[in-house]
Protein backbone atom coordinates (compact mmCIF):
# COMPACT_ATOMS: atom_id res chain seq x y z
CA UNK A 1 0.00 0.00 0.00
CA UNK A 2 1.16 3.57 -1.09
CA UNK A 3 2.73 6.17 1.69
CA UNK A 4 -0.45 8.08 2.55
CA UNK A 5 0.96 12.30 3.89
CA UNK A 6 0.77 12.03 7.42
CA UNK A 7 -2.17 14.73 8.35
CA UNK A 8 -4.13 14.45 5.05
CA UNK A 9 -8.01 13.82 5.10
CA UNK A 10 -9.06 9.86 3.75
CA UNK A 11 -11.69 9.06 1.75
CA UNK A 12 -13.27 5.55 0.32
CA UNK A 13 -13.74 5.90 -2.94
CA UNK A 14 -15.97 2.56 -4.57
CA UNK A 15 -17.59 4.63 -6.97
CA UNK A 16 -21.18 4.26 -5.97
CA UNK A 17 -23.65 7.23 -5.22
CA UNK A 18 -22.74 7.72 -1.34
CA UNK A 19 -18.99 6.79 -1.55
CA UNK A 20 -19.34 10.18 -4.21
CA UNK A 21 -20.96 12.40 -1.48
CA UNK A 22 -18.09 10.99 1.46
CA UNK A 23 -16.06 11.96 -1.47
CA UNK A 24 -17.67 15.40 -1.31
CA UNK A 25 -17.95 16.14 2.21
CA UNK A 26 -14.14 15.06 2.65
CA UNK A 27 -13.13 17.45 -0.50
CA UNK A 28 -14.80 20.24 1.79
CA UNK A 29 -13.39 19.24 4.59
CA UNK A 30 -9.96 19.10 3.18
CA UNK A 31 -10.20 22.65 1.63
CA UNK A 32 -11.32 24.21 4.80
CA UNK A 33 -8.58 22.49 6.98
CA UNK A 34 -5.82 23.30 3.73
CA UNK A 35 -5.12 19.65 4.20
CA UNK A 36 -4.00 17.23 1.34
CA UNK A 37 -6.79 14.59 0.40
CA UNK A 38 -6.36 11.10 -0.47
CA UNK A 39 -8.16 9.20 -2.10
CA UNK A 40 -8.76 5.02 -1.65
CA UNK A 41 -9.23 2.28 -3.36
CA UNK A 42 -9.11 -1.09 -1.81
CA UNK A 43 -9.46 -3.64 -4.24
CA UNK A 44 -9.36 -6.43 -1.82
CA UNK A 45 -6.91 -8.61 -4.48
CA UNK A 46 -4.09 -9.00 -2.40
CA UNK A 47 -5.13 -12.13 -0.39
CA UNK A 48 -3.53 -15.77 -0.68
CA UNK A 49 -7.09 -17.29 -0.68
CA UNK A 50 -8.76 -14.53 -3.66
CA UNK A 51 -5.32 -15.88 -5.81
CA UNK A 52 -6.25 -19.35 -5.31
CA UNK A 53 -9.56 -19.10 -6.05
CA UNK A 54 -8.92 -17.37 -9.54
CA UNK A 55 -5.73 -20.21 -10.28
CA UNK A 56 -8.54 -22.79 -9.58
CA UNK A 57 -10.86 -21.26 -11.76
CA UNK A 58 -8.30 -21.32 -14.94
CA UNK A 59 -8.32 -17.13 -14.86
CA UNK A 60 -4.59 -15.85 -15.07
CA UNK A 61 -4.40 -14.39 -11.71
CA UNK A 62 -1.00 -12.02 -12.76
CA UNK A 63 -3.36 -10.47 -15.30
CA UNK A 64 -6.89 -10.46 -13.64
CA UNK A 65 -4.86 -8.31 -10.52
CA UNK A 66 -2.96 -6.38 -13.08
CA UNK A 67 -6.91 -5.49 -14.66
CA UNK A 68 -8.61 -4.97 -11.60
CA UNK A 69 -5.41 -2.41 -10.23
CA UNK A 70 -5.73 -0.32 -13.78
CA UNK A 71 -9.65 -0.09 -12.92
CA UNK A 72 -9.42 1.45 -10.07
CA UNK A 73 -6.83 3.64 -11.32
CA UNK A 74 -9.01 5.14 -13.61
CA UNK A 75 -11.59 5.12 -11.09
CA UNK A 76 -9.36 7.72 -8.67
CA UNK A 77 -8.42 9.34 -11.86
CA UNK A 78 -11.66 9.82 -12.94
CA UNK A 79 -12.60 11.39 -9.22
CA UNK A 80 -9.85 13.27 -8.55
CA UNK A 81 -10.24 15.09 -12.34
CA UNK A 82 -13.88 16.10 -10.84
CA UNK A 83 -12.62 17.31 -7.49
CA UNK A 84 -10.33 19.47 -9.39
CA UNK A 85 -12.68 21.70 -10.98
CA UNK A 86 -14.19 21.69 -7.43
CA UNK A 87 -11.83 22.06 -4.77
CA UNK A 88 -8.50 23.16 -7.21
CA UNK A 89 -6.78 24.62 -4.07
CA UNK A 90 -6.92 20.71 -2.45
CA UNK A 91 -3.57 18.71 -3.48
CA UNK A 92 -5.40 14.95 -4.69
CA UNK A 93 -3.41 12.18 -4.39
CA UNK A 94 -4.43 8.39 -5.12
CA UNK A 95 -3.71 5.03 -3.26
CA UNK A 96 -5.00 1.75 -4.43
CA UNK A 97 -4.81 -0.82 -1.89
CA UNK A 98 -4.87 -4.35 -2.82
CA UNK A 99 -6.31 -5.39 0.57
CA UNK A 100 -9.77 -5.90 2.14
CA UNK A 101 -11.19 -2.65 1.88
CA UNK A 102 -11.85 -2.69 6.11
CA UNK A 103 -8.15 -4.10 6.58
CA UNK A 104 -6.65 -1.33 4.16
CA UNK A 105 -8.70 1.44 5.54
CA UNK A 106 -8.36 0.88 9.20
CA UNK A 107 -4.18 0.76 9.01
CA UNK A 108 -4.46 4.43 6.96
CA UNK A 109 -6.07 6.30 10.43
CA UNK A 110 -2.63 5.68 12.37
CA UNK A 111 -1.66 8.54 9.46
CA UNK A 112 -4.77 10.13 8.60
CA UNK A 113 -6.53 13.69 10.68
CA UNK A 114 -9.64 12.47 9.16
CA UNK A 115 -11.36 9.57 7.38
CA UNK A 116 -14.53 9.43 5.66
CA UNK A 117 -16.61 6.47 4.30
CA UNK A 118 -20.16 6.27 2.71
CA UNK A 119 -22.28 3.76 4.47
CA UNK A 120 -25.58 2.57 2.76
CA UNK A 121 -26.75 0.23 5.34
CA UNK A 122 -28.27 -3.07 4.92
CA UNK A 123 -32.00 -2.45 3.63
CA UNK A 124 -35.29 -0.61 5.12
CA UNK A 125 -35.15 -1.73 8.86
CA UNK A 126 -35.79 0.39 11.37
CA UNK A 127 -32.15 0.32 12.85
CA UNK A 128 -30.68 1.58 9.74
CA UNK A 129 -27.55 -1.19 10.12
CA UNK A 130 -23.96 -0.17 9.01
CA UNK A 131 -22.25 -1.66 6.23
CA UNK A 132 -19.25 -3.66 7.21
CA UNK A 133 -16.83 -1.33 6.17
CA UNK A 134 -17.72 1.59 8.05
CA UNK A 135 -18.52 -0.67 11.24
CA UNK A 136 -15.29 -2.13 11.42
CA UNK A 137 -13.11 1.75 10.63
CA UNK A 138 -15.50 2.97 13.64
CA UNK A 139 -14.48 0.36 16.43
CA UNK A 140 -11.63 1.66 18.44
CA UNK A 141 -10.16 3.79 15.50
CA UNK A 142 -6.94 6.09 15.62
CA UNK A 143 -8.39 9.17 13.94
CA UNK A 144 -12.06 10.53 13.75
CA UNK A 145 -13.64 8.84 11.46
CA UNK A 146 -16.87 10.41 9.46
CA UNK A 147 -19.49 8.37 7.85
CA UNK A 148 -21.49 9.68 5.48
CA UNK A 149 -25.09 8.29 4.42
CA UNK A 150 -27.16 8.45 1.37
CA UNK A 151 -29.12 11.28 0.66
CA UNK A 152 -32.49 10.57 1.55
CA UNK A 153 -36.33 12.36 1.75
CA UNK A 154 -35.86 12.89 5.79
CA UNK A 155 -36.80 16.47 7.87
CA UNK A 156 -34.50 19.05 7.47
CA UNK A 157 -30.89 18.93 9.35
CA UNK A 158 -29.05 21.88 10.83
CA UNK A 159 -26.03 22.08 12.82
CA UNK A 160 -23.31 20.31 14.76
CA UNK A 161 -24.84 17.83 17.33
CA UNK A 162 -22.08 16.61 20.46
CA UNK A 163 -22.66 14.79 23.66
CA UNK A 164 -20.75 15.05 26.41
CA UNK A 165 -20.94 13.22 29.84
CA UNK A 166 -20.23 13.72 33.51
CA UNK A 167 -17.04 12.57 33.98
CA UNK A 168 -15.59 15.16 31.49
CA UNK A 169 -13.65 12.18 29.21
CA UNK A 170 -15.67 13.92 25.81
CA UNK A 171 -13.15 16.69 25.33
CA UNK A 172 -11.89 15.91 22.19
CA UNK A 173 -15.45 15.25 20.79
CA UNK A 174 -16.45 18.68 21.97
CA UNK A 175 -13.21 20.11 20.42
CA UNK A 176 -13.78 18.50 16.82
CA UNK A 177 -17.12 19.92 17.31
CA UNK A 178 -16.18 23.21 17.96
CA UNK A 179 -13.58 22.98 15.08
CA UNK A 180 -16.10 21.48 12.83
CA UNK A 181 -18.91 24.18 13.08
CA UNK A 182 -16.34 26.74 13.26
CA UNK A 183 -15.19 25.84 9.86
CA UNK A 184 -18.36 24.84 8.19
CA UNK A 185 -20.19 27.93 9.92
CA UNK A 186 -23.12 25.72 11.51
CA UNK A 187 -24.72 26.25 14.76
CA UNK A 188 -23.70 23.55 17.87
CA UNK A 189 -25.58 21.80 20.41
CA UNK A 190 -23.58 20.11 23.01
CA UNK A 191 -26.09 17.22 24.75
CA UNK A 192 -25.85 16.37 28.25
CA UNK A 193 -28.29 13.48 28.86
CA UNK A 194 -28.36 11.96 32.50
CA UNK A 195 -29.17 8.57 33.16
CA UNK A 196 -31.74 8.72 35.79
CA UNK A 197 -34.33 5.35 35.48
CA UNK A 198 -36.47 7.68 38.25
CA UNK A 199 -37.50 10.29 35.90
CA UNK A 200 -39.08 10.38 32.41
CA UNK A 201 -37.06 10.83 29.91
CA UNK A 202 -37.18 13.70 27.83
CA UNK A 203 -35.12 17.21 28.41
CA UNK A 204 -34.83 19.00 31.70
CA UNK A 205 -36.76 22.11 32.08
CA UNK A 206 -34.82 25.77 32.70
CA UNK A 207 -37.00 25.64 36.28
CA UNK A 208 -36.73 21.99 37.00
CA UNK A 209 -35.49 21.64 40.87
CA UNK A 210 -32.43 19.13 41.54
CA UNK A 211 -30.41 19.52 38.72
CA UNK A 212 -28.26 22.33 40.03
CA UNK A 213 -25.07 20.38 39.53
CA UNK A 214 -25.79 18.83 36.15
CA UNK A 215 -26.38 22.36 34.56
CA UNK A 216 -23.33 23.97 36.43
CA UNK A 217 -21.10 21.42 35.00
CA UNK A 218 -22.88 21.59 31.22
CA UNK A 219 -21.73 25.73 31.61
CA UNK A 220 -18.18 24.73 32.66
CA UNK A 221 -17.77 22.47 29.93
CA UNK A 222 -18.60 24.54 27.52
CA UNK A 223 -17.47 27.72 29.32
CA UNK A 224 -13.28 26.73 27.80
CA UNK A 225 -14.07 26.05 23.94
CA UNK A 226 -16.38 28.88 23.98
CA UNK A 227 -13.75 31.32 24.55
CA UNK A 228 -11.68 29.21 21.46
CA UNK A 229 -14.41 29.49 19.21
CA UNK A 230 -16.58 33.12 19.85
CA UNK A 231 -18.27 33.13 16.50
CA UNK A 232 -20.03 29.58 17.33
CA UNK A 233 -23.64 30.18 18.11
CA UNK A 234 -24.06 27.01 20.86
CA UNK A 235 -27.04 25.63 22.49
CA UNK A 236 -26.86 23.54 25.37
CA UNK A 237 -29.21 20.76 26.09
CA UNK A 238 -30.06 18.54 29.62
CA UNK A 239 -31.65 15.98 29.22
CA UNK A 240 -32.78 12.36 30.72
CA UNK A 241 -32.66 9.01 29.13
CA UNK A 242 -30.17 6.45 27.85
CA UNK A 243 -27.24 8.63 25.98
CA UNK A 244 -27.31 6.09 22.49
CA UNK A 245 -31.02 6.85 21.91
CA UNK A 246 -30.83 10.14 23.24
CA UNK A 247 -28.45 11.37 20.40
CA UNK A 248 -29.80 9.12 17.81
CA UNK A 249 -33.17 11.20 18.78
CA UNK A 250 -31.77 14.70 18.92
CA UNK A 251 -29.77 14.03 16.20
CA UNK A 252 -32.70 13.57 13.52
CA UNK A 253 -32.78 17.31 13.21
CA UNK A 254 -28.22 17.56 12.96
CA UNK A 255 -26.56 17.45 9.63
CA UNK A 256 -23.88 16.10 11.98
CA UNK A 257 -23.70 14.01 14.59
CA UNK A 258 -20.08 13.85 16.79
CA UNK A 259 -19.90 11.22 19.87
CA UNK A 260 -16.56 10.19 21.64
CA UNK A 261 -14.96 6.45 21.63
CA UNK A 262 -13.88 5.12 24.29
CA UNK A 263 -11.06 1.98 24.10
CA UNK A 264 -12.94 -0.22 26.17
CA UNK A 265 -12.41 -4.14 27.04
CA UNK A 266 -15.22 -6.19 25.95
CA UNK A 267 -17.14 -5.97 29.31
CA UNK A 268 -16.73 -2.48 29.69
CA UNK A 269 -18.18 -2.03 26.30
CA UNK A 270 -21.26 -4.43 27.39
CA UNK A 271 -21.51 -2.14 30.71
CA UNK A 272 -21.51 1.31 28.70
CA UNK A 273 -23.58 -0.09 25.66
CA UNK A 274 -20.88 1.37 23.27
CA UNK A 275 -22.48 4.88 22.45
CA UNK A 276 -20.37 5.67 19.65
CA UNK A 277 -21.02 2.66 18.03
CA UNK A 278 -24.86 2.42 18.59
CA UNK A 279 -25.30 6.02 17.49
CA UNK A 280 -23.49 5.28 14.25
CA UNK A 281 -25.47 2.45 13.58
CA UNK A 282 -28.78 4.19 14.41
CA UNK A 283 -28.43 7.20 12.73
CA UNK A 284 -29.50 8.03 9.93
CA UNK A 285 -27.50 11.39 8.78
CA UNK A 286 -23.96 11.92 8.73
CA UNK A 287 -22.04 10.83 11.98
CA UNK A 288 -18.66 11.38 13.33
CA UNK A 289 -16.50 8.75 15.84
CA UNK A 290 -13.90 10.53 18.04
CA UNK A 291 -11.10 8.64 19.68
CA UNK A 292 -11.08 9.79 23.20
CA UNK A 293 -7.64 9.14 25.76
CA UNK A 294 -7.88 5.88 28.09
Amino acid sequence: MSEVPAGSVVVGVDGSSTSDRAVDWAAEQARLESRDLTLVHATGTAGTATLLWMDQAGVDSVAAVAAVRQEAERLLQATADRLADVVPEVTVRGVVAELDPREALRELTSQAALLVVGSRGRGPVASLLLGSVAHAVTRDPACPVVVVRPEGGHAAREGVLVGVDEAGTSTHALDFAYRLAAARRLPLRVVHCIFDVRAPTGDVGPGEAGYDAERLLLAETVSGMAEQHPDVGVTTVLTRGLVDRTLVRLGEAAEVVVVGAHHRGPVAGIVHGRTAATVTEHSTGIVVVVPEPD
